[in-house]
Formats: C-alpha cells, structure tokens, sequence
C-alpha cells in the first residue's frame, strides 16, 4: 500500500453476542494492508424458532446498525450472520434493498455469498456443519433443499446460547467437518459466523475435491467482491480465496 492508496473499509452488522467473527475476519484482512473492517452490534442472544428468538431478526433493529455503520463512511455493509438459512432467503434479499435504500451504500450479507459461491462452483450438494439444535438445523436443511442443494450429510451441536457458539473448540469443529467429508459432498458449509472455521478449511480440504466454507470468510468473500478486490489476496485461508471461479470476471 502506498501513501495515496484510498482506505477500503468494510462494515460488518454483527451478533451481539458474537465472538469470533471480528477477530477472524481481522485476522483474514492482516494481509491485505489498507482494507479494515468495522462493526455495529444489535441484539442477537439465542438462536431457535419460538417467537422471541425468530424476532430478534426483525430489520428495524438491523436498519438502525447498519445506519450507524454509514457514518464511518464504510464501503460495503454485510449482515455476517446465518438466520436466512432457517427465515428464507428472501429476508436477506429484502433487508440488503432496505439498507441500500437506507444509508446509499452497496450491501451483501452472508447468506447471499454463500448462494452465489455454490452457484459458481456449480455445485448441488452441501454437508452443513453447524452448532445449532434439532429443529433449527431440520429447517436450515429443508430451506437448502428446497432451492436445490440437497445435504447428503450433517452434523450439528444441539446448542441455543449463540454466546456458547464461539466456545466450541477447533478440535471438535474439524472432527465434524471430517466426518462429513468421508461422504464426499460438493461442499460443506460451517454455518455459523460465531464457529470458528476458518483456519480449518486450508488444513482440512482436499486438494481438487471438497471445498470447505466458513461463514465468516464467505461474508468477507462477498463483501471483497462487493468492492472490487480479487479474494485471491487473501491465499493462505482455504480454497474460497482462490479458486479461479470465485474470482472478479
């Protein structure tokens, strides 16, 4: 970077309750020099279907973030998290037309990469690898199949604390994604950006095959591509950065 390189900066609307993906997605970005992230919280404590949780997805509380993150004059604002998966994808479509429309600034969210990634791989089925309980993970895999991407294997942790998501320990994490890579899918996906999965993928995917997708780097894979970088700066993080599909055109 040099002294007259103009600042990129990336907004992330963020889990109050998260712990992981601000520093990973710090830790994804330490290698591309002027490029930072930036982050507005709203209330986000459980995840479950019962009507109290399911509401702490309403976009007013989500409109009122983002409209903080615009006053650091950001580049791209993402919804980092996962909730479309069980609330249908079109609430991400709806929420990024109202932040666009509320602050003037291009938005992406999670949920949207993902589905553009496996899109490009070309790709039909996706093992899910999350923390959540029986009905939520039930759910994410009917809402999955349902746009075509059958999940031919899964494995989930029973959890509602979204603060407990971040606990889990890396050792668990990969033997999760190992046991649904024996199945061979097109990819899998570690659905959740307060589950620590990012360092695992480069270590864990084999060389040609599976592709293993942390919701943490997917968000920071759209919000690049948002803006006009090539992912493929970030090498060193797992095939998402640089497999040529998953590049600008």
């Amino acid at each position: 970077m040099t002294p007259d390189t103009p600042r990129r900066r990336i907004g992330m609307l963020v889990p109050s309750s998260n712990t992981v993906l601000e520093p990973v997605t710090a830790a994804l970005l330490a290698g591309l020099p002027g490029v930072t992230a930036h982050s507005s919280r709203f209330r986000v404590t459980e995840i479950a279907l019962d009507a109290a949780a399911l509401a702490q997805f309403d976009d007013s509380e989500i409109l009122r973030a983002a409209e903080l993150l615009a006053h650091a004059k950001v580049d791209v604002i993402a919804w980092n998290g996962t909730s479309a998966s069980w609330l249908g994808f079109d609430r991400d479509r709806r929420l990024v037309e109202r932040i666009e429309a509320a602050t003037g600034i291009r938005a992406t969210t999670c949920i949207l990469s993902l589905l553009e990634i496996l899109g490009r791989l070309g790709a039909r089925s996706q093992a899910l690898v999350s923390p959540y309980t029986d009905d939520v993970q039930a759910r994410i895999i009917a809402t999955y199949a349902a746009a075509g991407y059958a999940c031919p294997a899964e494995r989930h942790l029973g959890i509602r604390d979204n603060f407990a998501f971040g606990t889990v320990p890396p050792a668990t994490i990969a033997g999760m994604i190992g046991e649904c890579l024996a199945v061979e899918p097109d990819a899998i996906t570690v659905l959740c950006t307060n589950m620590d999965g990012a360092a695992l993928a480069p270590q864990l995917e084999p060389a040609g095959g599976t592709m293993v997708l942390d919701s943490v780097s997917v968000t920071l894979w759209g919000c690049l591509m948002a803006i006009g970088l090539r992912p493929d700066s970030l090498a060193g993080w797992g095939r998402i950065f640089t497999d040529p599909r998953l590049q600008p055109a």
